[in-house]
């Protein structure tokens, strides 16, 4: 039976109120902010402190609340932004913006602009070769999965397929990556239709052993870069010209 709460915003007050103050602000976020609450929702605290030496993060539980909270002074967030984004998973850039202001010096409404900007921007562009290394990773995780005919094996590949196939379609065009759960919210913040048939092939696949829908995913994220990428593939191979001999170098050719 789930404990009775009070609203998660009146709890999240209660809980600023309790052991943070003196802070500069707070915000709350994750599920009970964005409308995806269920009975195993936490409260995500975000509270800025002026003289604080050290981020951290805690979890504690009160007001029959499960809490977890991130504790930052007014500059050592944008570390953790910044972190975040060149991984492509702008965890604390998402709760910040997404944030709402539960205490408020002056600065929670310039703190949100400055993330919502940043995640605006998008993640570094892939060259090139990025792109073609990811490609030949696909590949050869695929070549696995078709080939295998050990369950353990292909379910383990399947997974990791997932994350390879979401994290190249999302970067390729411009978007952020998640983990977890955040892998599908990515793909639907992406595209809605092929966020569904990202879940229906995998999802076939688990339920019948199918492989056939997974194949064809994979094969329609990698099309428009050229497909599946085996052979003339390299890595870390250097071109060594040959040297010239002296008498080489200054003698010409006969006719």
């Amino acid at each position: 039976m789930e404990l009775k709460r009070n609203p998660a915003v009146k709890a999240a007050k209660q809980f600023i109120q309790k052991y943070f103050p003196e802070c500069e602000g707070a915000l709350l976020a994750g599920s009970v902010v964005r409308g995806e609450r269920t009975p195993k929702s936490d409260l995500d605290m975000i509270v800025f402190i002026k003289d604080l030496k050290s981020a951290y993060r805690e979890s504690l539980i009160d007001f029959n609340w499960p809490i977890e909270v991130f504790v930052h002074s007014l500059t050592s967030y944008q570390h953790f932004i910044e972190k975040d984004c060149k991984e492509a998973k702008p965890s604390m850039a998402r709760m910040i913006s997404e944030g709402i202001i539960i205490a408020d010096n002056g600065k929670m409404k310039t703190i949100k602009r400055e993330a919502r900007e940043r995640l605006e921007q998008g993640p570094e562009p892939w060259t090139d070769e990025i792109i073609a290394l990811k490609r030949y990773f696909i590949t050869d995780a695929l070549d696995d999965f078709l080939g295998s005919t050990n369950r353990g094996e292909e379910l383990m590949i399947a997974g990791a397929l997932a994350q390879q196939i979401h994290e190249f379609v999302l970067r390729t065009n411009g978007f952020w990556i998640g983990s977890s759960k955040w892998i599908i919210r990515s793909l639907r913040q992406y595209n809605s239709s092929f966020a569904d048939e990202f879940v229906d092939a995998f999802d076939e696949f688990y339920q019948t052993g199918k492989k056939e829908p997974v194949s064809r995913l994979a094969d329609k994220v990698l099309s428009p870069y050229g497909g599946r990428l085996f052979e003339g593939f390299s890595l870390g191979k250097e071109t060594c010209k040959s040297e010239k001999t002296e008498e080489q170098e200054t003698v010409p050719a006969r006719l």
